[in-house]
């Protein structure tokens, strides 16, 4: 059997397109240190689920957990009806392609799936101390992923990237970013 050799019709020349329109698209505000790993954790926990759609700004999608794996929808629990999937919450895109996650009410009484988020958490919390510079973490070029997630995750690189620039913390670690948050 030969197998094809761009079975998705994804040649560079697309690749390039897309990243280019993607970044266009971005509008770069400054952030501090707590909004950049925020963001960064829940844009990065949608962008490692599986889904094979490329995703619109400012249109809500749904994050499931089914078969020890999270899932973006485009399906809302409503829709569903009787389906075999945990409700994880709902999920917008934004214009900087961060992305934000309403945790469904559900989730907060299931011990197991609150447990997976959490270890994920730590593992991002680790990651993100144990740079040298905040740069290092972001999410240039992620090999695993499928085509529309490392898509966005390029395209959230360079957004948070920019973030990082303004706010004058990129070449910075973790610890020394925090130094420039306000007196609370």
């Amino acid at each position: 059997m030969v197998k094809q050799a761009n079975p998705q019709g994804k040649g560079l020349v697309p690749i390039l397109e897309t990243l280019t329109a993607s970044r266009a698209l971005v509008t770069i505000p400054a952030k501090n240190i707590r909004q950049i790993s925020s963001e960064l954790f829940t844009s990065l926990l949608v962008l490692h689920s599986q889904f094979s759609f490329k995703p619109v700004v400012g249109k809500s999608y749904w994050l499931y957990y089914r078969n020890n794996a999270f899932q973006l929808s485009l399906i809302s629990p409503e829709q569903w009806g009787e389906y075999s999937a945990t409700v994880v919450g709902e999920c917008v895109m934004h214009d900087d392609i961060s992305w934000t996650l309403s945790l469904h009410d559900d989730v907060f009484a299931n011990t197991y799936l609150m447990a997976k988020i959490d270890s994920k958490r730590q593992e991002f919390e680790n990651s993100l101390q144990g740079a040298e510079t905040l740069e290092q973490i972001l999410p240039f070029y992620l090999e695993g992923l499928p085509f529309y997630q490392r898509v966005y995750a390029a395209a959230l690189a360079h957004s948070l990237k920019g973030s990082m620039i303004k706010s004058g913390i990129n070449q910075l670690n973790y610890h020394q970013a925090e130094e420039y948050l306000p007196a609370s």
